[in-house]
């Protein structure tokens, strides 16, 4: 199964690959199950949008994406997130939404406010 996570993790990656000022990581946050989270680190100043308004862009769409808690905070549970970092937790993914969820990010990413 953490063949499956990383796929995910992986596609997501791609999706926003080659994006102006965004850098990507995978972590293992160093609890419980140790499922791979995909790290989306970002310069709002380029990218003419906060992680906030990324949030609340995704909980209001079609369908509702929901971030890890730790997405724009600090660094908790072993995920090195900061103020402008998309956590994205991939292990509740059924077959196909890691393409949605890495489609709807790219497209945040790459328009300007």
């Amino acid at each position: 199964m953490q063949g499956d996570y990383q796929k995910r993790v992986d596609l997501i990656a791609a999706a926003v690959k080659g994006t102006t000022s965004v850098r990507t990581e995978t972590v293992g946050p160093k609890i419980a199950n140790h499922v791979p989270h995909h790290l989306i680190r970002f310069d709002p100043e380029v990218i003419g949008i906060t992680t906030q308004q990324i949030v609340q862009s995704l909980r209001a769409g079609s369908p509702s994406i929901e971030l890890n808690p730790n997405t724009g905070q600090k660094p908790n549970q072993g995920i090195p997130a900061d103020a402008n970092t998309l956590v994205v937790g991939v292990w509740m993914m059924q077959p196909g939404e890691d393409a949605i969820v890495g489609e709807r990010i790219r497209t945040l990413l790459t328009r300007k406010a």
